[in-house]
């Protein structure tokens, strides 16, 4: 019997787990591997889907007639045997499908676009004809759908005059370019040019300009235009057989106009040199092991991976580097592009869909060494990994809140341990889980205590914002902050500002009748952002405009309460009319490359202050800045969140690390109306062994992780009862599957009840040791499929970051 293709299939009302076995057509037998996009029919009718080939077998369980594959999307394999055993373990921990897993593993062009086309098989009324079908055959889903007449098609479907098609379109494409070979020699473009007509003045012109160029030289056609020559004429020159027109694949360079400066290594400190060895040991002996590297801001830990990861290419292997947001790759691929030149491939959202594609395929051909990019880069194609690095490695970006919702430290763990290489998760405040696994030798600890160059840690000032109130100062402002902002423009020095939130104020509030205007959609109030004049809400996107009297009560009393990036650049501005302001937030980065030129603005000293939101806290690294403001220190501390101290310790560690890098000191001033409390305290003085010590004590008394692990039920349906009646449900379904240790929270309401017209509950499970939680769970998922093509969504995530 010949081989049969295992398939796991994209089916979104009905996803599994298993492969479905199709016979395999005598014309692919020959070329079909493992890893390779095909196209195939599943259930009723003519529907096609996407699936992907995991394996073969001989024979199948099925007991019916096998369907066969009917194309195959692919030439060679888009998934290695490695990146296929990856994504069946990864759906399993992280209570996804597998299909999730391997879409979420391959750039956005290899994701199927499925077409549906409404062919007519009978005759029908003469106006569906004309209004339904403008006298064509076959029409679009998506032109039914834009006419409202889909109940129709159904109903045509059902009395047989229609007949639904379900096409699997392949979104890939490449950048071609068109290139001019002469096919004469020199004397015979002479000859050429003597017998056509002195008038012909643009064959002539040609003729000159393909003598100019070298046999087997090829250049490209757009040069052409230069001397205002048309691609018809060309074409004309092509067909009198002078010369010929090629097209050919090129691959897309993000960073094609940038010249990068060859860097040298740098000589290490003995703290970094210690590190350097104990990783390089293992890199030498092929051996698996997750270095947890704790240096102070500023220390040269980015200079430890450039060394180490010299040491893997010469090697000849690759090295995986993460980093944890698009705000951080401009320096970062700065300083990779430097050091390796063309072996770096960058993979993160600001690059085009073709670029992305184009940088994967550089990785899966080999052509690059170095991958560096943001979390979904832990799925490159490297063949050959030597090492991967997770840089910031407590940063909450690692962890995907969609499906599947994987941790890209828990991916690197496994690809090390599949490669046999090392880990390294580099953080000046290292997230407490990681920091406890090194405490009890699971991970191994490299410490960088001191700064690179003997440069001092800045000195950070803690302001009591209840004091400035109290003196009369409402401004968003200290007076302390305002004085050192001005000493710093005086010296030609710059600083950064950070606020944690962005838009222009946090809500519209009516001060007759305490209207406050909320979303439509959501539980949550709109934000104004005064660019686009318009209020906004943060989670589903809705838009109005920002209204002038109060829609309750019609007073005119409408004010703006709260503070955000573009409020806070307008007081500043007007405090500080001669200082120039870079502001940095998601309304202002939105377009490609607008964080590599703020920043490069920045570096070339065009602006005295940075002001942003989070993604100036990390990574940058200006030699000028000496001053940072914090403007808001509580912003996080009052989230219902039991991380919240260890966010606030580690974003205000993050950005005081901003400061004094470069020869000059370096000062920090936090802005707090809770100044005493410990993680502002203990960030003011640097000491994050103290913070570790105080809040796994706090931990361990309130039973939460690292002590435990957490899994979190969300389950959201657009009917309020339906959603709070199911969700018990599933709770009583997994509770014999529990121990008594295991505590239960909830269910309750998310904080934000309802957004994009949901509504929201969930329920914490913490546990030590549950045998048989994981399997309870996947049944779970298995037997509310029918349920989740109905409208209800139901979530299970293991170890959660986020709990609003």
């Amino acid at each position: 019997m010949s081989l049969l293709a295992d398939v796991i299939v994209d089916v979104p009302t009905l996803q599994t787990n298993q492969p479905y076995s199709y016979k395999i057509p005598d014309q692919f037998a020959e070329f079909i591997q493992k890893g390779m996009r095909v196209v195939v029919p599943f259930g009723k009718g003519g529907r096609t889907v996407q699936g992907f080939v995991v394996g073969f077998n001989k024979e199948s369980d099925y007991s019916g007639d096998l369907k066969a594959i009917q194309s195959l999307m692919d030439n060679t394999p888009v998934l290695s045997d490695e990146l296929i055993a990856l994504g069946k373990d990864l759906a399993y921990k992280t209570f996804s499908f597998r299909i999730k897993c391997y879409q979420t593993m391959l750039p956005a062009v290899l994701k199927a676009k499925y077409v549906r086309q409404i062919h007519l098989i009978d005759e029908v009324d003469e106006k569906i004809l004309f209004d339904l079908f403008k006298g064509k055959d076959s029409i679009t889903w998506e032109e039914a759908e834009k006419l409202k007449a889909l109940d129709l098609v159904l109903k045509l479907e059902k009395e047989n005059k229609v007949h639904i098609d379900y096409e699997v379109k392949d979104k890939t494409t490449t950048k071609k370019v068109k290139y001019l070979k002469p096919l004469m020699t020199f004397e015979q473009l002479e000859e050429e040019k003597m017998s056509i007509s002195k008038n012909a003045h643009k064959q002539v012109l040609f003729l000159n300009l393909l003598q100019q160029i070298a046999e087997e030289e090829l250049v490209e056609v757009s040069k052409f235009k230069e001397y205002d020559l048309s691609l018809a004429q060309l074409r004309t020159g092509e067909k009198k057989g002078w010369c010929e027109i090629i097209e050919k694949e090129v691959l897309r360079d993000p960073f094609a106009a940038i010249t990068f400066e060859t860097t040298s290594p740098l000589v290490l400190s003995p703290d970094q040199s210690a590190a350097f060895e104990a990783i390089n040991e293992s890199v030498q002996s092929d051996e698996h092991k997750v270095f947890l590297l704790k240096g102070v801001t500023g220390s040269g830990k980015t200079e430890v991976y450039l060394q180490t990861i010299s040491e893997v290419i010469d090697k000849g292997q690759g090295a995986l580097m993460l980093v944890p947001e698009i705000a951080l790759t401009p320096q970062m691929v700065e300083r990779f592009k430097s050091r390796f030149g063309d072996q770096v491939a960058v993979l993160h959202s600001g690059l085009s869909d073709g670029e992305k594609y184009d940088e994967w395929r550089k990785i899966e051909r080999e052509e690059a060494k170095v991958v560096v990019g943001a979390r979904s880069s832990i799925f490159a194609p490297l063949k050959h990994i030597g090492l991967i690095i997770i840089d910031e490695e407590h940063e909450t970006t690692y962890k995907q809140e969609e499906f599947p919702k994987y941790h890209a430290r828990d991916v690197a763990i496994w690809r090390g341990q599949y490669h046999n290489c090392p880990v390294i998760l580099g953080s000046a405040t290292p997230s407490l889980e990681s920091r406890a696994r090194a405490s009890k030798k699971v991970y191994t600890l490299l410490e960088l205590k001191e700064r690179a160059n003997n440069a001092s840690m800045p000195e950070v000032k803690v302001v009591d914002m209840r004091d400035e109130a109290r003196n009369g100062n409402r401004s968003t402002f200290s007076v302390t902050l305002k004085e050192e902002l001005l000493k710093r423009i005086e010296k030609n020095e710059q600083s950064v500002l950070l606020l944690n939130r962005r838009g222009y104020s946090s809500f519209v509030m009516c001060r007759d009748c305490g209207f406050v205007l909320g979303c439509p959609n959501c539980d949550i109030s709109q934000t104004l952002h005064m660019d686009t004049k318009k209020m906004k809400c943060h989670y589903c996107g809705h838009e109005e405009q920002i209204p002038r009297t109060c829609p309750a009560c019609q007073s005119q009393s409408i004010r703006y309460y709260g503070t955000g990036t573009q409020k806070v650049e307008e007081e500043l501005q007007e405090l500080i009319p001669h200082a120039r302001i870079i502001r940095m937030d998601v309304d202002t980065t939105r377009k490609k490359g607008a964080h590599q030129k703020l920043f490069k603005r920045f570096e070339k000293k065009e602006a005295d202050i940075l002001l942003g939101t989070q993604m100036i806290a990390k990574g940058l690294d200006f030699p000028d800045v000496t001053l940072v403001g914090v403007i808001n220190a509580d912003t996080s501390l009052g989230l219902p969140d039991f991380r919240s101290a260890e966010k606030t310790f580690q974003l205000l560690t993050q950005v005081s690390g901003r400061s004094g890098r470069g020869e000059k000191t370096g000062e920090v001033i936090v802005q707090s109306f809770n100044p005493d409390h410990y993680a502002i305290q203990l960030a003011k003085h640097h000491d994050y062994d103290a913070f570790y010590k105080k809040e796994m004590n706090l931990r361990r008394l309130s039973d939460y992780s690292p002590y435990y692990f957490l899994l979190k039920l969300s389950v959201s349906h657009e009917d309020e009862m339906t959603a709070a009646k199911k969700i018990h449900e599933f709770v009583q379904f997994l509770k014999p599957s529990l121990s008594e240790k295991a505590i239960i929270l909830g269910p309750t309401p998310k904080s934000i009840a309802r957004t994009h017209n949901r509504y929201h509950f969930q329920t914490l499970i913490k546990y030590k040791n549950e045998e048989k939680l994981k399997e309870a769970c996947h049944e779970l998922l298995q037997s509310t499929q029918r349920e989740q093509a109905k409208g209800l969504f139901i979530s299970i995530d293991y170890q959660p970051i986020d709990f609003i």
